[in-house]
């Protein structure tokens, strides 16, 4: 037997069916990508409550504040042209660029995943591997740890200007505006875990009298590696945070750049589309994040 929000859900997405083909104020492109991106999140919906019957009540109450939002913007925006047409597309407008611009938004896509991989993965590999020796060797513990405080609460963006300048492209900066904003946290962080690790632990390591190379890569790397894997979707939020950024701040391609472009010429019919496609883009990533989570750390 079926819940009533999975009951609401349903009707509320027949009536958004049902209001999209009746006759608004406002002129509007054809409907049929927003009715096909409707029916794409109802499969996934659907696929969802099939995959996790646990956790049904809660999707359901999900896809009831979803239809219910995408209502509202129809009935106010297309139906009954109450807001600015210029600032506030309509549904029907922001959905069909997907469908007749889907090349420039794949191609924007993978230019920021790249950027995306690029400095994420130098920043996470760096910050734990030297993190770790510094963490483990006093002297350097001395010397870098005092130098890390300091330029961790730094906003990388705060160097995007001279970077830009500094570095042979704007996309070689936007990696290391990245890689910067992943890379001291995550450095700083290392030294602290190391500083944190149970002296037992530490007395039973060295009585193998184990060097230092063997300390780091045996003891101390599987002793952090949860906690990396656990932190990844943080990891994430701020590298997304950085790279649309660093592609509005002059990349040629991007995400952030398709966003920032239009704004330019203030189209926000396409604006809108960049920002929801960032969110689709962010959704599948925190997905693909959970589940290297669950099979890294099973034992979560």
């Amino acid at each position: 037997m079926k819940s009533k929000s999975f009951i609401l859900a349903h009707l509320l997405m027949i009536c958004l069916l049902i209001t999209i083909f009746i006759p608004g104020a406002k002129t509007v492109e054809t409907p049929w990508a927003f009715v096909a991106a409707i029916a794409i999140i109802e499969l996934i919906f659907i696929i969802n409550m099939l995959r996790h019957k646990g956790q049904n009540n809660y999707r359901a109450d999900l896809m009831i504040l979803l239809w219910a939002v995408l209502l509202i913007w129809e009935i106010v925006v297309t139906k009954l042209d109450l807001l600015h047409p210029v600032l506030v597309p309509s549904a029907e407008n922001v959905f069909n660029v997907f469908a007749t611009q889907y090349g420039v938004l794949l191609t924007g896509i993978l230019s920021s995943l790249e950027l995306l991989l690029i400095g994420t993965i130098l920043g996470i590999g760096l910050g734990v591997f030297l993190g770790l020796i510094v963490g483990w060797i006093p002297r350097l513990r001395h010397l870098f740890y005092p130098i890390a405080q300091v330029l961790t609460p730094i906003p990388p963006i705060v160097y995007a200007p001279y970077l830009v300048a500094l570095m042979p492209s704007f996309r070689s900066a936007s990696a290391l505006i990245i890689f910067l904003g992943i890379f001291f946290p995550t450095f700083l962080n290392m030294i602290i875990r190391v500083g944190s690790i149970e002296k037992e632990l530490l007395d039973s390591a060295k009585a193998m009298a184990l060097t230092n190379w063997q300390m780091v890569t045996q003891i101390l790397l599987p002793y952090v590696f949860p906690s990396v894997i656990s932190g990844l979707k943080v990891t994430l939020t701020t590298s997304i945070m950085l790279l649309i950024f660093a592609e509005m701040m002059g990349a040629t391609s991007g995400m952030g750049y398709y966003i920032i472009n239009y704004t330019h010429y203030a189209n926000y019919t396409n604006v809108v589309a960049g920002i929801i496609l960032v969110g689709i883009v962010v959704t599948i990533l925190n997905a693909l994040v959970t589940k290297i989570q669950k099979h890294a750390i099973k034992w979560r």
